[in-house]
């Protein structure tokens, strides 16, 4: 018996393009970056990768045609919460077991090591296993620091990382699990509203 008004649903099968991994991730991100710069909890951006651009095509609406990095990229987001700057980048794990160190650049790590040094926030936001989890940079430079692996058990993460929540309006809340993580840095009496 059909009713009236009743909807026919009609479901397609995902197709997963590795070609863009991370790119939902960063959308999700994205989101989150929005939504606290809006409700002014944060101001946190994507950092543009910095490219020296060779050849334009003017005739096509100024379409850039060959380009270069100028430099290796450091972290893909930064900015500043509660007085602390804050810098992480986003990664997007497929495997189930374990997250692979080569998604980390020598630089990155230098770089983050550095933020650290001088007080600032560094983290990864890792998705994997069908949740988002905020891994600290401490975390992460000390298992590298202690271990030979080239990768990061899943069970490390689940263990160190924080989960994170995801809402459809404000994205991946990784403000809270910044105040989990680093609830030693956070002057929370001005987060309290």
């Amino acid at each position: 018996m059909k009713y009236p008004g009743s909807v026919n649903k009609t479901y397609k099968k995902t197709v997963i393009n590795y070609k863009n991994r991370g790119m939902d991730l960063e959308a999700m991100i994205n989101d989150a970056c929005s939504y606290y710069l809006e409700k002014d909890i944060a101001i946190i951006y994507k950092k543009p990768t910095p490219i020296g651009i060779v050849e334009v095509d003017y005739a096509n609406n100024a379409q850039i045609k060959k380009a270069y990095f100028k430099e290796p990229s450091t972290l893909d987001y930064n900015g500043i919460y509660l007085g602390k700057y804050v810098e992480f980048d986003a990664k997007e794990c497929h495997s189930k077991t374990s997250f692979p160190l080569k998604n980390i650049h020598d630089h990155q790590l230098k770089h983050l090591a550095r933020i650290i040094k001088h007080g600032g926030i560094c983290f990864l936001v890792i998705s994997m296993n069908d949740n988002y989890y905020l891994f600290k940079g401490e975390d992460l430079l000390e298992f590298i620091k202690d271990t030979t692996r080239k990768s990061i058990p899943f069970e490390v993460i689940d263990t160190k990382g924080y989960k994170l929540d995801y809402n459809y309006v404000s994205g991946i809340d990784y403000i809270s699990g910044i105040n989990k993580a680093y609830k030693e840095l956070i002057n929370f009496e001005e987060n309290e509203s």
